[in-house]
């Protein structure tokens, strides 16, 4: 368990980090909190010709209010950061929710959300949180920025829409829209493993309780997040009930199509999802009319 050789650079400023990997490309990686890149790199599944320690530099670790409410994140934020900032949790209590299920607290206080994404595993909950809150990604080069949506980012497993010059460098999170309520769910063999099903889970209701936007977003059963909202376009308007609560977890099951692992199979994920669709739906919504 020894990675192969590699070059290694500290860079000293953005500037210096995106100079490399324009220089080298896909043949260098970025450093941050190596929660992910580390163990590939000693089990040889990644094996890049440069590490690019991007840990000292200033201005990636901070979260900033963003114009028009909501947030933005730079890529450096550690999950401790996002634990611990009472403000931010309660205005994305949806993040709050999935954090104690990312692996285990020595991992959340290294680990970073920019690492997290660009990563891509389809089983980590991020991405498709991410996904389920519309947020955007500023990607930045040696030569300029661009930014992607979220939903348009994860093209495969472990696959990206950065470029081989591109850095990861903030996240834009819109706030949830008045009158939503939210909630995670995931199902793993053990505490802090990667879920065999999650499911990221948004309700808005009207003025008379009636649902409005339903969002629904799933890891762990495809290899990208899996955005299953439109299972929910049969309630839309209507005031949830048990029996619409069960058709919208009948239609996610017929619309996902998992591949199954050493974990579980895919007649098992299936059930899972259908499950954590009842289950989440019901506390999103109640959620929702609560004001929480």
């Amino acid at each position: 368990m020894k990675p192969a050789a590699f070059k290694y650079v500290a860079a000293t400023s953005l500037e210096h980090a995106l100079s490399l990997k324009a220089e080298f490309g896909d043949d260098a990686k970025f450093l941050a909190g190596g929660q992910s890149l580390v163990p590939a790199m000693n089990f040889r599944l990644a094996q890049p010709a440069v590490l690019i320690d991007i840990n000292r530099l200033d201005g990636l670790g901070a979260i900033r209010p963003r114009d028009g409410g909501g947030a933005r994140v730079g890529a450096l934020t550690r999950y401790r950061t996002l634990e611990r900032d009472s403000g931010f949790a309660s205005m994305f209590p949806l993040i709050a929710q999935a954090l104690p299920h990312i692996a285990h607290p020595q991992i959340r206080n290294r680990g970073t959300i920019g690492g997290n994404l660009s990563h891509a595993d389809p089983a980590s909950e991020l991405p498709a949180i991410a996904v389920a809150l519309g947020a955007r990604f500023r990607l930045q080069t040696a030569k300029g920025e661009r930014w992607c949506a979220a939903s348009k980012f994860f093209v495969g497993a472990l696959t990206t829409d950065l470029q081989p010059d591109e850095m990861l460098v903030e996240i834009e999170l819109p706030p949830p829209k008045p009158g939503t309520g939210s909630c995670f769910m995931e199902v793993s063999r053990r505490r802090g493993d990667f879920a065999i099903a999650g499911l990221a889970a948004m309700v808005t209701l009207g003025q008379r309780h009636e649902c409005a936007s339903v969002r629904l977003v799933f890891c762990g059963v495809g290899q990208t997040p899996i955005d299953a909202s439109s299972a929910a376009d049969v309630v839309a308007g209507l005031v949830l009930t048990e029996d619409a609560i069960g058709r919208v977890a009948a239609s996610v099951q017929k619309m996902i199509d998992p591949s199954g692992s050493v974990h579980a199979t895919a007649d098992y994920q299936r059930h899972i999802a259908g499950v954590l669709t009842e289950r989440a739906l019901k506390s999103a919504y109640q959620r929702a009319r609560d004001g929480y």
